[in-house]
């Protein structure tokens, strides 16, 4: 019987690596965004999963934020990783 292994089939995607912390306890905080991915979320529409670092410490946040999504999309691939600050800006989210 063979391995899986011996299959050398790799996830399609990796995976974030950190603890899950809320946006509110990096606002207003320079942090290094390194990576990011928009899904469908649980509850309704999608979903902003952020791979970010603070200082040596990385982190994942997830948020609902049309906002930021908006936003990052528009960011270059060539141009991760970042720095930013995320405010709060008229009851909403954005990167600055």
């Amino acid at each position: 019987m063979r391995n899986f292994k011996e299959f050398g089939i790799k996830p399609a995607q990796k995976g974030f690596v950190g603890d899950k912390i809320k946006i509110d306890r990096i606002l207003n905080r320079s942090i290094t965004v390194e990576a990011f991915k928009i899904e469908k979320s649980k509850f309704d529409g999608d979903r902003l999963d952020l791979q970010i670092r603070i200082g040596e410490t990385q982190h994942v946040i997830f948020t609902g934020s049309a906002t930021l999504r908006e936003m990052i999309e528009r960011v270059p691939k060539e141009a991760f990783p970042f720095q930013t600050t995320i405010v709060k800006e008229n009851e909403r989210y954005e990167f600055t």
